[in-house]
Formats: C-alpha cells, sequence, structure tokens
C-alpha cells in the first residue's frame, strides 16, 4: 500500500505552497526518484513549471508539462500535468489537486501539502480521511 505524507505548512504567503512541493520535487530528485506532480489546471502547473526553472543555482531538475499525447523523453524526471501520471513516473506523487487519485496504490509514495487557507486545509482533511479508509500508511511533518 501507498506511504502517503502530509506536510502541513506555517507559512500563509500565497507561493509558499508551490515553493515547498518544489523543494520536495527537488529532495525527490535528488534520491533519483521519478515523480509527477499533478495539478489542477494549467495555471498552476505552468506556475510549478517556472519555479522549477528557478529554483536552484546549483541543480537542474529536467522536467516538462505534460499533456499526456506522447511518452516523456526518458530523461526528463519530473513531469507536471492534470491528467493520471504514466507508469514511467510512479515512484513519487506530489498532489497539488483537491483530489485523491483513483491510482493511488500504483504509487509507492504520495505527497500531500496543506496551507494555512481553511478550505484547502478542509479539502486536505478530507483527502486524509479517504486515504486512511484505503489503508495507506499516513504520516504527518508540521514545517
Amino acid at each position: 500500500m501507498s506511504r502517503v505524507d502530509f506536510y502541513v505548512l506555517s507559512e500563509a504567503e500565497p507561493d509558499a505552497l508551490l515553493r515547498c512541493a518544489c523543494r520536495l520535487i527537488e529532495k525527490a530528485f535528488d534520491l533519483d526518484h521519478r515523480v509527477y506532480v499533478h495539478v489542477s489546471n494549467e495555471r498552476e502547473a505552468q506556475r510549478i513549471d517556472d519555479l522549477l526553472w528557478t529554483l536552484s543555482d546549483r541543480t537542474f531538475i529536467p522536467h516538462q508539462v505534460w499533456l499526456g499525447t506522447e511518452p516523456p523523453h526518458e530523461v526528463v524526471k519530473v513531469l507536471i500535468g492534470e491528467r493520471p501520471a504514466p507508469a514511467s513516473h510512479r515512484e513519487v506523487l506530489v498532489n497539488l489537486s483537491s483530489e485523491v487519485p483513483d491510482d493511488l496504490e500504483s504509487f509507492a509514495r504520495i505527497v500531500e501539502l496543506v496551507d494555512a487557507d481553511p478550505e484547502r486545509k478542509h479539502l486536505s482533511r478530507e483527502r486524509y480521511k479517504r486515504y486512511r479508509e484505503r489503508g495507506c500508511t499516513l504520516d504527518t511533518h508540521n514545517l
């Protein structure tokens, strides 16, 4: 069964959640994992793409916004998209959408981020309950 880690942010800044997501993506990349970042919309995908380009002076994270029409290039370790992840990128899921993925069992690890926004915090609690109902191993990290 999948392991789900909830990262609870103390920051309330508008981009804090996406910046934290990028730091976690970088950490997974450094551990040589293939990552799928599931977003809710094209705007969010573009924002993550932009942040990954400017994240660090010391490293480049090969990534792309994935539209689901063609297989990703083999050197691309991080895909960002609204569709279900391709089989090649199912080690780590960074779930920025408001839904629990239907195919969550196919991921070794799922990362959920919780910020200070009351509505998103409520949705995160609902996802936590659904993960627990599905038998996932859950852990919470306060940042």
